[in-house]
């Protein structure tokens, strides 16, 4: 399976000191809701006042509320008339489990409701409803050219030293008796312009009703204002500088230009009346400030024709003022490309997004697109519009002079119409780049059209990522081509390592076979020098060859001596000298990733490793690319190749060749411990053993193996050593008692007794329950209890598992670091110990390992096939894990109390809950850091058997808090109202 980084505790969403917000305290219970006072200062949730409603579907009985916020004293006893409203994500969650007896479509119904009437959360002050919302339409009022929505929070709190709840503002555009809402886009940025009651907003030709922008000020004349008569010559300079911004000119900034471009003045009252620009620009309003806008430069061709014709006084510049209008209503005109801003491609927040490799000419460089429903999917759907809107619109959307940069629709083949992006012009063709696809072409002009403005939102889909790990080879022809083979027109998992920058920093992951496969570092073997590998043959012996690595497969690493070892031999002397002379902690690795080549001190000598898993920020797996063995390591162990040996590092093939030994079976799992630790300690201790290739696999090589003293007899190969003592066969339903530190160092002399190995029964669930001694006869030390919260007071957790309201699991939030250290600890120690199988008791505390990581353990039942049955006394799960994966808990990892503490929910009856229900509960606490109200800690002799009754809060929402006890009682309700 691909190796990815396991999720840290940052990305949890560690908060700086508690998950509780200001006012959070100690408080007795009322009823049987805890009475809090404010959790916040502000936004808070009052004793007796209601959580936010949550929106639930028309199918199970419940229609929405009439009120967008429910006022007055309600609890969780007297408020049956308000509805459980259940949100889309709930919706959701429930769809496939309901639709075995209710219709699967939970959301349309809702859609249709929310938009008329949108649940809030509580009052977030002690004012009514009518109270704030004759506020801000006071507020408002003071405005009649419009107040941005971003502003009205900050006039709020200055004029009635008050913050103002953030859900108010969602509802203010539905609010027509307070205001009228204008929606606008401007600079990539979308906000609401307000207007006070009875003002019509301002609306343009074309514009739709989602995306308009503010029009220009009204113009109110006085008689300080005097006309401004533009010359031809003086509008061309200013056309000339417009040019230079294709993206648009500040108009506050045009003055500061002007003078420094011409050495001359501009005409002090230009910036109060741009509509005298008009011929030569396009003049973008941003607010009611006049002098808040972006000039948008028009063609030239545009520009001269506009100079003939008016680069005369305008003639209601030219009237007396008494005789002009109040109002001057600018002549609507034709959009250009510049006026729209299509919005940011944003990078896909799941952990590994699918993308599609379009283009590659550099690994810094390569074009990629999305795929998933708001990106390949929105673009399919976006061209079936442009399809049916450009089938009917075409004749009056051409183009005769496309303009660089430009953004216009092209037809394709079968009908359909591609977004692109003019490069260049060169007579009667262009070039053009299609911003959803990533390539370019040259077409005649007569095909480029202009490109309505409603396919402007979608983000161009076509992007850019760095490959990680192939940066210093970014322009290698051979690595290049490589890549371009393996990656362009497939799709490919990622893993994002790097956002920041406009390129992010991917890695990609081919899972169209049975494993997937990390492309990063597949394709450095371009980069092999061919002269340095070893060719095996068919039937050749080769002596003088080092066994590395025996695997518990049976199978096993080998060096051969060849022209890469001994260049190997050379490399890494050569860096030993580099580091020798030179600190090589300034070589740390700073981003460790899978498939990552770096090196590694290993009892005193550098070796290459590449990493294969990464656990934490501090701990990962490396394989040892010339021995084939795999160990656990602490990143700040790793080394970065210094650049001046990296093309010499990568260049030599890895030197451990794959082997298993013939005429035994192979891909049987896993040998038996004693048949694997013997191979390990006859061929790891022998310097000079030989090999005799039989037959040769696309990746292992089979061979009859020997030591110095049988070579070349095959019949006294290892290979019939160990079928003669049947070693590797799996015992059946039994477990092997011999010691392995019983056979290390007698070498032959033991494979005699080895056919005899006493076999006894596995363990059963009736193992006797004596006091824990360490090895050497010592008793072992249980860990201090975990200290929990008293009754009616608050804890920070984090929910590990959960099964439903009447049994989930909670660790300490404040103590998570302090585990994650101790698994980290755990896994160096047990990875690097080479201990034998170990007897294992019921009831009694170990070591296991578990998907890769040593945890702490409680054996609760062993089975008769060699398992065993575990409880995690950290985290609160029970799995199976082989006795071959034990080991004893010592005494330095008994430090750390037991973090799982068993829980039910207060403040909801007991109850058998169903699949729906456990669903529901599941989905707003698992793996979520809460507040945990406690009602009661129930006690018991063993600290894993203590169990917590408690509340539980979600504070993730800025203003909102979330009882979930509040959400399962009103599930019951409406769920029995159903039924």
């Amino acid at each position: 399976m691909r190796l990815k980084n396991t999720a840290s505790l940052a990305s949890i969403g560690k908060p700086k000191g508690t998950l509780r917000k200001p006012g959070f305290m100690n408080v007795s219970q009322e009823n049987r809701r805890p009475s809090l006072p404010l959790l916040r200062s502000k936004g808070a949730i009052r004793p007796g006042l209601s959580t936010a409603s949550y929106p639930v579907s028309p199918e199970l009985g419940v229609t929405a509320p009439r009120e967008v916020i429910a006022q007055g004293q309600l609890t969780v006893m007297n408020r049956p008339e308000r509805k459980l409203v259940l949100t889309p994500r709930f919706q959701k969650e429930l769809q496939v489990h309901l639709s075995r007896n209710l219709p699967v479509d939970l959301n349309d119904n809702v859609k249709e409701k929310r938009q008329s009437t949108l649940p809030g959360p509580p009052c977030p002050s002690y004012a009514s409803i009518n109270e704030i919302q004759k506020r801000i339409k006071e507020i408002i009022n003071n405005f009649s050219n419009g107040l941005l929505l971003s502003k009205v929070p900050q006039l709020y709190r200055e004029t009635y030293k008050e913050d103002l709840n953030a859900s108010f503002l969602q509802q203010l555009e539905f609010w027509p008796h307070i205001c009228v809402a204008e929606k606008i886009c401007s600079g990539g940025h979308k906000d609401l312009l307000l207007y006070p009651v009875g003002k019509t907003a301002h609306t343009g030709k074309g514009d739709s009703s989602q995306e308009r922008r503010p029009q220009p000020p009204l113009l109110k004349q006085t008689e300080e204002t005097k006309a401004i008569v533009l010359h031809g010559d003086f509008k061309q300079q200013i056309a000339t500088i417009l040019i230079k911004y294709s993206s648009g000119l500040w108009a506050k900034a045009l003055p500061k230009i002007y003078e420094d471009t011409y050495k001359a003045t501009l005409p002090q009252d230009l910036l109060n009346n741009l509509d005298s620009l008009s011929d030569i620009c396009t003049v973008d309003y941003i607010s009611g400030d006049p002098q808040k806008a972006i000039l948008y430069a028009k063609s030239k061709k545009q520009v001269d024709e506009n100079l003939n014709v008016t680069g005369k006084i305008p003639e209601n510049l030219r009237r007396p003022v008494e005789q002009q209008p109040k109002e001057v209503v600018q002549e609507p005109q034709e959009e250009y490309f510049e006026n729209i801003t299509v919005p940011p491609l944003i990078i896909p927040e799941e952990t590994s997004p699918s993308v599609l490799v379009v283009e590659l000419n550099s690994t810094d460089e390569v074009v990629i697109r999305y795929v998933g429903k708001d990106y390949s999917a929105a673009q399919e759907l976006m061209e079936d519009k442009m399809k049916n809107w450009y089938s009917q619109n075409a004749s009056t959307s051409q183009i005769k002079l496309p303009a660089v940069d430009q953004l216009v629709a092209v037809p394709a083949e079968e009908d359909a119409w591609l977004r692109a992006q003019v490069v260049s012009v060169q007579d009667s063709r262009i070039k053009v780049y299609y911003v959803d696809y990533g390539f370019s072409e040259i077409i005649e002009n007569t095909r480029a059209y202009k490109l309505d403005k409603q396919f402007y939102s979608l983000p161009f889909q076509a992007s850019k990522c760095k490959l990680a790990g192939l940066e210093a080879f970014c322009n290698d022809a051979a690595l290049v081509k490589m890549v371009e083979s393996q990656t362009c027109g497939k799709i490919f998992a990622v893993e994002i390592l790097e956002k920041r920058g406009d390129i992010p920093l991917f890695v990609l992951y081919d899972t169209s076979g049975e494993d997937d496969v990390n492309i990063n570092a597949a394709c450095l073997k371009a980069l092999c020098d061919k002269s340095l590998e070893l060719h095996l043959q068919v039937d050749a012996l080769y002596t003088n060859v080092r066994v590395t690595n025996v695997c518990s497969d049976g199978t096993l690493y080998c060096q051969v001596p060849s022209k890469g070892l001994t260049k190997l031999s050379e490399v890494l002397q050569k860096m030993e000298n580099y580091f020798h002379n030179k600190s090589a902690t300034e070589y740390s690795v700073s981003l460790p990733f899978c498939g990552m080549i770096c090196l590694l001190n290993c009892k005193g000598k550098w070796a290459r490793v590449q990493i294969t898993s990464v656990h934490s920020t501090r701990t990962l797996d490396v394989q040892f690319i010339d021995t084939g063995t795999v160990a656990p390591v602490k990143v700040v162990e790793l080394r970065e190749v210094p650049s001046a040996f990296l093309r010499e590092v990568l260049a030599i093939p890895p030197q451990a060749i794959k082997c298993c030994l013939a005429d035994l079976p192979l891909n049987i799992s896993m040998w038996t411990l004693d048949a694997v630790l013997w191979l390990r300690d006859t061929m790891l201790n022998c310097s000079d053993c030989s090999i005799k290739v039989v037959k040769l696999d696309d990746r292992i090589a089979h061979v009859y193996l020997f030591t110095p003293a049988n070579f070349p007899d095959p019949d006294r190969s290892i290979n019939r050593q160990i079928i003669s003592a049947d070693l590797w066969k799996h015992q059946k339903d039994v477990f092997l008692s011999v010691k392995p530190r019983n056979l290390l160092g007698q070498g032959d002399a033991a494979l005699a007794k080895l056919p005899s190995l006493e076999v006894r029964s596995s363990f059963t669930d009736s193992a006797p329950s004596t006091p824990e001694t360490s090895s050497i006869g010592t008793a072992l030390t249980m860990p201090p209890p975990l200290p929990l919260a008293q009754p009616q007071e608050q804890m920070d957790v984090f929910v590990s598992l959960a099964c439903h309201p009447g049994y989930f699991v909670l660790q300490p939030w404040q103590e998570m670091h302090n585990l994650e250290v101790l698994v980290e600890e755990m896994l160096l120690h047990y990875s690097a110990a080479d201990e034998g199988a170990v007897s294992v008791e019921k009831n009694k505390l170990y070591a296991a390992k578990v998907k890769n990581k040593w945890l702490r353990v409680l054996i609760k039942g062993i089975l008769a096939n060699g398992l065993v049955s575990v409880y995690e006394l950290d985290y609160g799960k029970h799995e199976l894990v082989s006795m071959q994966n034990m080991r004893p808990l010592l005494n330095m990892f008994r430090k750390l109390p037991f973090q799982a503490v068993t829980a039910q929910l207060a403040g909801v009856e007991c109850q058998p809950w169903s699949e729906e229900a456990s669903i529901v509960f599941r989905n707003h606490i698992e793996k979520k850091p809460l507040v945990a109200q406690v009602q009661a800690i129930i006690d018991a002799p063993n600290p894993w058997d203590r169990k917590a009754v408690v509340y539980l809060v979600d504070t993730s929402l800025p203003d909102t808090d979330i009882w979930i006890h509040d959400i399962m009682t009103q599930y019951c309700m409406e769920i029995s109202k159903t039924s």
